[in-house]
């Protein structure tokens, strides 16, 4: 398989159902958002993180991949032919369970606090900052444009990447700077 394929040298994309789109498609900046999140997480990955996140990193790339493939489907069919392209309620619940558990280690937050600490730490601010971005480009495709565990997924995400990023800088004993 070539790299290259040169069927968006013309400034289009095909989705996952074969329909040529303008790569200037809201549908199109949906997903390349989700792709910058993973992107970001990788950088957090290569930034040194202890093992335990960078394990839960890898398998949000997974979902993200996944996620990303699912707003490439306009008509909603991958899902049912590629199992791996799955996002749901219990992927949700994982996020939330790993939220609370990084939470249960980390300071009671007093006040707002400033994006930074250790490199791994600000790749994931970064991240969850994208992240938000992902969010709001998924919910200008409107209403039934996406199932909604993918939002429900996205916006997760945003919290435990805010939660990861203090867990981080915690462990790596970066102080954080308060607003």
């Amino acid at each position: 398989m070539k790299i290259y394929t040169r069927t968006g040298d013309a400034g289009e994309t095909g989705l996952f159902d074969g329909t040529r789109v303008p790569k200037s498609d809201p549908r199109v900046a949906a997903y390349g958002d989700v792709d910058e999140v993973g992107a970001w997480l990788g950088m957090a990955r290569a930034a040194g993180i202890d093992e335990r996140l960078a394990d839960m990193l890898e398998r949000i790339q997974r979902d993200l991949f996944g996620l990303g493939a699912r707003l490439a489907d306009p008509a909603h069919r991958i899902a049912e032919r590629v199992t791996k392209a799955t996002v749901s309620a219990e992927d949700v619940l994982r996020l939330e369970n790993w939220i609370d558990v990084l939470e249960g280690e980390l300071p009671p937050l007093r006040r707002f606090i400033l994006a930074g600490g250790s490199p791994a730490g600000a790749a994931l601010h970064v991240a969850r900052t994208i992240c938000r971005r992902a969010e709001r480009a998924i919910v200008s495709l409107g209403h039934g444009a996406v199932e909604p565990e993918l939002l429900t997924y996205v916006n997760r995400l945003s919290d435990l990447l805010f939660v990861m990023a203090r867990a981080a800088n915690h462990r790596a004993g970066s102080p954080e700077v308060e607003w």
